[in-house]
């Protein structure tokens, strides 16, 4: 049986759940609403507080999207009370971040700034204090979108090993090589 799928779901207070006849999924609560299509061989249940997600056989298939749907609607439910917050740092000198609006400008080291366009899901914000590196806070109640863009910001400059220069995530410890050393 699948460990994470036959957990149920609790469902708090000011939090609704709902399944349409197609299998979509749909969760409210106070911070927005949000939707995702469930496998039509899977059964979501609301059983008083809690969501229950069931599946038909114990096939491989059936198992893998059974603690699938349950990470997914426990995700939503987590993100429509609370919602997600990932923060960004800029560790090298010279990098800057600027946010109006849903526009990111960013100066890391190239020729040329570049400027991201955020989905309007998306909060951001960026911080600049004296002597410490810029700091970008991107939050939203959907947690796979917030990833993909907290993951797309990083890739625009990568830490490397040696200096540790780069976009990271706040608290994230890099893996330093010692680099070159004088010849005896």
């Amino acid at each position: 049986m699948s460990r994470i799928g036959k957990l149920p779901v609790n469902l708090p207070k000011g939090v609704t759940l709902e399944v349409n006849g197609t299998n979509v999924v749909s969760v409210k609560g106070p911070l927005g609403v949000l939707t995702q299509e469930v496998d039509s061989e899977i059964r979501v249940e609301v059983e008083g507080d809690q969501i229950i997600i069931s599946r038909p056989s114990d096939s491989k298939r059936h198992k893998s999207l059974h603690g699938l749907y349950r990470a997914l609607i426990a995700n939503m439910v987590t993100g429509v009370l609370e919602g997600y917050r990932k923060n960004l740092e800029l560790v090298g000198v010279g990098y800057r971040a600027e946010a109006n609006g849903q526009r990111l400008s960013l100066s890391l080291g190239y020729s040329h700034d570049i400027v991201m366009e955020l989905p309007g899901e998306v909060k951001v914000e960026a911080k600049t204090e004296k002597r410490s590196n810029p700091v970008i806070t991107l939050q939203s109640i959907d947690k796979q979108l917030i990833g993909h863009v907290a993951a797309k910001i990083r890739s625009l400059r990568p830490t490397e090993p040696y200096k540790g220069k780069g976009i990271k995530f706040v608290g994230e410890q890099l893996r330093r090589k010692a680099g070159k050393s004088a010849s005896v």
